[in-house]
């Protein structure tokens, strides 16, 4: 039995300690924001955050959350208002969507460690989250933002 917070509910898990979070989140949980991307912590779609860090749940075996806290884009605020998805749908960020989820997540961890990011902060921040349809200028734009910082 594994035992962790997932966004802010305790959860008794009866599964293979090996079993990657990522599939946990989804298929045990029901918790589908979290994307599956590559499979290889190479494209940040299934970024979540343990213990306030960014980890890629694709490859993040389960007993590694035992005990820990776990925020998928579904607890980064149940009601969707976050700064950053807020300024996510302003800016008309998405296209397709499916990054989304990761590059925010890994945006939150950011603006939490450093809440006035510049450019370069945000670029290096996020440089691990492939967005397959390229509005990275857009994403920065919406970091921006969410930041107080002009959106240029």
């Amino acid at each position: 039995m594994i035992i962790l917070k997932v966004n802010g509910a305790e959860q008794k898990l009866d599964v293979d300690p090996e079993t990657p979070l990522l599939w946990v989140l989804r298929d045990v949980l029901g918790l589908t924001g979290t994307k599956y991307g590559c499979g290889q912590a190479l494209c940040g779609a299934c970024v979540v955050h343990l213990d306030g860090e960014t980890v890629r749940a694709c490859v993040t075996p389960v007993r590694r959350a035992a005990g820990g806290s776990v925020t998928t884009i579904e607890g980064l605020s149940p009601s969707g208002d976050h700064p950053l998805q807020r300024a996510w749908v302003d800016l008309g960020v998405p296209q397709c969507g499916f990054c989304q989820a990761g590059q925010i997540m890994s945006a939150a961890a950011l603006l939490r460690k450093n809440p006035r990011p510049s450019n370069e902060d945000i670029d290096q921040s996020l440089a691990g989250n492939i967005c397959r349809c390229g509005t990275y200028t857009r994403i920065r734009a919406a970091v921006r933002k969410a930041a107080g910082l002009p959106t240029e």
